[in-house]
C-alpha cells in the first residue's frame, strides 16, 4: 500500500470519529432541550444528524476496509445493502440541507406568519417526503442490481458491473443507457436540485438581511445625529457594529453553500465524468472525493447546529449534569470510605 492510501485511511478515521461525536452531540441536545424539539429547524437537524450517524456507522467503516484491503471484502448481498444505505442516507442528508434553507427563507421573509407556515406538522411532511424521495432511488438501484463494489471508490456504491447480455454475449446497451439515465437523474434531483434550492433561498435571505441592516443604519444615524453630546467614537462603534452584522450574515451563507459545494461537487462531477466510456478515474482521486463527501457528515453539526446558542446552552446543561453526578458519586464514595475507616478504628 502506498503513502497516499495510508493518508486516506487516516483521513477516513478522523472524519468518522469527528462525525460520530459531533452528530451524537446534536442528538443529545435534541433530547435535552424541549425548546429545540419544539421548533422546525430542530426536527430537520435531527433528520440530518440521524442520516449522518448511520452513514458513519455503516458506510465509512466499509470504505475504510475497502481501502485497506484493496479489494471487495464483503459478500455480494451485503455489498448491495451497503450501496442501498449510502444512496438513501446521502440523498436524505442533501434534502434535509435544502429543507433547512427553505425554513430560513420562510423565517426571514415571512416572520409574522412563520409559525403558521412552518410548524411541526409541516416539518414531518418534509421529512416524510425526504424519506420517500431517497427510498425511491435506493430501491430502484437495489431492484436493478446497480449496487456493488467499485474499485475506484474502494466502497460498495452505485456501480454498473458491466454484466454481459445472455443472448448476444455483449453488454446490453439498454441496460447501460438506463444506468446512465438513472445516475444523471439521481445526481440531478439530489445535488443540483438541492444546490439550486439552497442558493435561491439563502440569496433571498441575504437580500432581506441587508435591506434590514440598511434600514437600521439609517435609523441609527438619524438617532445619533439628534444626540449632539455623544462622542464621535461612540457613533463610529455603533455603525461598525451594524456593518459587522451584515458581514456575519454573508459569512454564514457562504459557509452553508460553500461547504455543500466543496464536499459534494468533486464527487458528483467525478461520477458524471465516469459515465463517459473513454474516461478512467484514478483510484486515489476517487477515494479522495468519497472522503470529501463523508466530510460533510462531520461538518454538518458545526454548520447547522452546535455553534448556535440553543445547542451550546443544551451542551452546557448536559456537562453540568455530568459534573454534578460525578461530584455526587465522589462525595458519596468518600463518605462511605470515611465511615468504613472510622468504624474500623472502633472495632476491638
Amino acid at each position: 500500500m502506498n503513502v497516499t492510501e495510508l493518508l486516506l485511511e487516516l483521513v477516513l478515521m478522523v472524519v468518522a470519529v469527528v462525525s460520530l461525536v459531533s452528530n451524537l452531540s446534536v442528538l443529545l441536545c435534541f433530547l435535552q432541550s424541549a425548546d429545540i424539539r419544539a421548533h422546525v429547524p430542530g426536527i430537520l437537524v435531527l433528520n440530518l444528524s440521524s442520516s449522518n450517524i448511520l452513514l458513519t456507522l455503516i458506510n465509512m467503516p466499509a470504505t475504510f476496509v475497502g481501502v485497506a484491503t484493496r479489494d471487495n471484502p464483503f459478500a455480494d448481498a451485503y455489498c448491495k445493502a451497503l450501496s442501498f444505505s449510502e444512496t438513501f442516507l446521502t440523498s436524505n442528508g442533501m434534502l434535509s440541507m435544502a429543507a433547512l434553507s427553505v425554513d430560513r427563507w420562510v423565517a426571514v421573509v415571512f416572520p409574522l406568519s412563520y409559525s403558521t407556515r412552518m410548524g411541526p406538522r409541516e416539518a414531518f411532511i418534509i421529512v416524510a417526503y425526504s424519506w420517500l424521495h431517497s427510498a425511491a432511488f435506493s430501491l430502484s438501484e437495489l431492484v436493478m442490481s446497480w449496487g456493488g463494489y467499485s474499485h475506484t471508490y474502494a466502497s460498495c456504491t452505485l456501480h454498473y458491473s458491466g454484466k454481459r447480455d445472455g443472448s448476444s454475449g455483449t453488454v446490453g446497451p439498454s441496460q447501460l443507457g438506463a444506468f446512465v439515465a438513472f445516475t444523471a437523474v439521481l445526481h440531478g434531483s439530489g445535488f443540483l436540485l438541492c444546490l439550486t434550492v439552497m442558493t435561491i433561498s439563502y440569496l433571498k435571505v441575504l437580500r432581506v438581511a441587508r435591506f434590514h441592516c440598511k434600514r437600521i443604519d439609517v435609523i441609527t444615524v438619524q438617532t445619533l445625529l439628534l444626540l449632539v453630546d455623544i462622542q464621535p467614537s461612540v457613533k463610529e462603534r455603533c455603525l461598525a457594529e451594524q456593518r459587522k452584522r451584515s458581514h456575519r450574515a454573508s459569512k454564514k451563507i457562504c459557509l452553508f453553500i460553500g461547504s455543500f459545494i466543496v464536499c459534494f461537487a468533486p464527487y458528483v462531477i467525478t461520477r458524471i465524468t465516469q459515465l463517459v466510456p473513454q474516461v478512467h478515474i484514478p483510484r486515489p482521486w476517487g477515494i479522495t472525493t468519497k472522503c470529501l463527501a463523508y466530510a460533510k457528515a462531520a461538518s454538518d453539526p458545526f454548520v447547522y447546529s452546535l455553534l448556535r446558542q440553543q445547542y451550546r446552552t443544551a451542551l452546557l446543561g448536559i456537562s453540568h449534569r455530568i459534573l454534578r453526578r460525578e461530584r455526587y458519586s465522589f462525595s458519596t464514595h468518600s463518605a462511605s470510605s470515611m465511615t468504613d475507616v472510622d468504624g474500623g478504628t472502633r472495632v476491638p
